[in-house]
This record gives structure tokens, C-alpha cells and sequence, in this order.
């Protein structure tokens, strides 16, 4: 069974909101159009619902999944250890470049978030855009 994009978000500026959006365009080696992170090798991340609701839940807490201010929220599609794998959707690909290692703003939103993120890829992946396209929420998700 295929993973499947649950919600986009992209991000005008640093340490900005994080707007939700329906549909993102992708740019090779850039990343999303209009997301304040553009080029090097973080240009899109991803984050894995399952792992943030397990999180929630140990934490007692109800935090939208914006919180850890990841541009794609994904189900069904494990992150861990895919450094180096390719994800599909669509006609884009995208190269899995590491895993994303939370930050101090994940203490700032709730006590222990960032602990419990840093483990076993909790915090999610980031990759490198390969293609140009678009993509949607419901999009499926493949690895080449």
C-alpha cells in the first residue's frame, strides 16, 4: 500500500508561520516555490504523522503537526533509515539526503518534544528535489 501526502505547508521566512496549502510546486535543486529554505541539501523535509500522533500521545498533548515545521506531513510511508532512497510522487522525485534532527523550538512549543523527536528519525527526513512538478495533498508516495 502506497504512503500518501496528508497536509503541505510551506514557510515565507525563517522562523515563520507555517502556511497550509492544498498544492506546492517543486523545483529541481531548490526546493518548494515560496518556502524560505532554497538550495543546499535541505530543500523540502518531511515528517511522518503516525510517529508525531505516537509522540502526542506520550506526551499527553494535541499539537498540530505544523508545530515541528515540516513542509510534508506523510502516512503510511516510513522515514526511518531511507537516507539515500528516492521518493516518488508523481513526476517528481526526490533524494533523501538525512534524517531531520529537531531543533530548540520543538522545547519551546512543549517541554520534552525535542527528546522525544531526536530518536529513530522522529523528527522526520529532508530531502533534495530532483524533479520539477507539482504535488498535492492525497498524492501517493512510492520509492523508486
Amino acid at each position: 500500500m502506497p504512503g500518501k501526502i496528508e497536509k503541505i505547508w510551506i514557510k515565507r521566512v525563517r522562523r515563520g508561520p507555517m502556511d497550509s496549502v492544498v498544492g506546492a510546486t517543486l523545483i529541481a535543486d531548490r526546493g518548494i516555490e515560496g518556502n524560505a529554505n532554497q538550495g543546499g541539501r535541505r530543500q523540502v523535509t518531511l515528517l511522518e504523522k503516525e510517529v508525531w500522533e505516537a509522540i502526542m500521545n506520550r506526551l499527553g498533548a494535541e499539537l498540530d503537526p505544523s508545530t515541528r515545521r515540516a513542509n510534508i506531513l506523510v502516512s503510511n510511508f516510513p522515514l526511518q533509515d531511507s537516507r539515500g532512497k528516492i521518493l516518488k510522487i508523481g513526476n517528481c522525485r526526490l533524494e533523501i539526503m538525512g534524517e531531520t534532527k529537531p531543533c530548540n523550538l520543538m522545547e519551546e512549543s512543549l517541554t520534552g518534544l525535542m527528546d522525544l523527536l531526536y530518536p529513530d528519525w522522529g523528527g522526520g527526513a529532508f530531502a533534495k528535489v530532483l524533479d520539477d512538478g507539482d504535488i498535492q495533498v492525497g498524492d501517493e508516495l512510492r520509492w523508486q
